[in-house]
């Protein structure tokens, strides 16, 4: 897409954390673009700092320990870190909407949900209390909850978890922001209700052409709904590409860890899954050259020693090993120790 169709860009962003233990590194020098109407999915374990990548760029981290080492978050061409934080509410919600990972502690357990989905109309549209109030009944309507002019009266420990996903989503899209983040939109749902979560976001995003940013450990999820990939590992980008480019044609080998730890529909009851071996970094002690040596079957001398670069190796095609897109470097070339499925 053209640039006039950016929202997004983020340039060699690093947030890092000043503890007593050390400074944390969660995120490291990551960068993405997001387009209008495009859906990034940005994967990876727990600590790798996919949430943090997102939160720095709202301007919700707390600044002490929090400290932007550099880098930059552009929207619209303009760099979100020159904002005061008056700009950044008017940001927040009407431009760029995040929808948080937990919903039973991102929404006010004393607040009706009406009252909470109407408060950014209020603020950001200038709405009246009565005119938001009809709003916020038309938008859980939209997003699938039953009779809603009944519910939007209820609190949210009166949700089940599914529809206090949907509020929040709700409340995320009432102002048609350009921005919408998903962090983690399933976690802890069942599997239909996932589905319909997802399937209610693609509509939306449809409808209002926003770009759409899926965090998620999820890679079924984001193989489904995403056209870029980016992976996360030890708060540093590995590999991005299209959606068919990193599921088809993976380049790192964190990236063939996680996709052969995933059970497929044709295993069968002796099939085994391929589990990455050991665990992530501490972000303090983030291991010399390539951070995932340490649990990579690949890893050679040069890993340990050189940080590889993160570069394209195939057009859009982006990895951070040294290896990547040479002969005979591919995924299978090393047996797997797996565990029984």
């Amino acid at each position: 897409m053209a640039d006039n169709g950016r929202l997004l860009d983020v340039e060699d962003l690093k947030m890092y954390f000043h503890t007593r233990d050390g400074v944390v590194k969660a995120v490291d020098g990551v960068s993405y673009t997001l387009d209008r109407g495009e859906t990034l999915g940005i994967v990876g374990e727990s600590g790798s700092g996919k949430s943090v990548t997102a939160l720095t760029m709202m301007g919700l981290i707390e600044m002490p320990p929090g400290r932007i080492e550099g880098g930059d978050a552009k929207f619209e061409g303009e760099s979100l870190f020159t904002k005061t934080e008056a700009e950044m509410r008017d940001i927040r919600g009407a431009k760029i909407a995040m929808i948080f990972q937990d919903p039973m502690t991102s929404l006010n357990p004393v607040y009706r949900i009406g009252r909470q989905i109407g408060e950014p109309l209020v603020l950001h549209k200038g709405m009246s209390k009565k005119a938001a109030w009809n709003r916020a009944v038309e938008l859980l309507d939209l997003v699938g909850i039953p009779n809603p002019e009944k519910r939007v009266k209820d609190y949210p420990h009166q949700f089940s978890g599914g529809m206090r996903q949907r509020a929040m989503i709700a409340m995320a899209l009432s102002c048609d922001p350009d921005v919408l983040i998903a962090d983690e939109p399933t976690t802890a749902l069942d599997v239909t209700i996932q589905a319909q979560i997802i399937e209610l976001m693609e509509e939306l995003q449809q409808r209002t052409g926003a770009g759409l940013i899926m965090i998620t450990h999820d890679l079924g999820v984001v193989a489904d709904v995403a056209d870029n990939v980016l992976v996360m590992y030890a708060g540093r980008a590995v590999e991005y590409g299209n959606v068919d480019e990193v599921y088809y044609r993976p380049l790192h080998p964190y990236t063939w860890g996680l996709m052969d730890s995933l059970p497929r529909h044709d295993m069968t009851e002796k099939s085994e899954l391929c589990p990455i071996k050991g665990q992530p970094p501490s972000l303090i002690y983030v291991p010399s050259g390539c951070s995932f040596h340490p649990r990579c079957p690949y890893a050679q001398p040069v890993c340990k020693a050189e940080e590889p670069e993160f570069k394209p190796i195939e057009g859009t095609h982006w990895a951070a090993c040294h290896f990547a897109g040479q002969a005979g470097f591919e995924r299978g070339t090393v047996e797997c120790a797996g565990v029984s499925a």
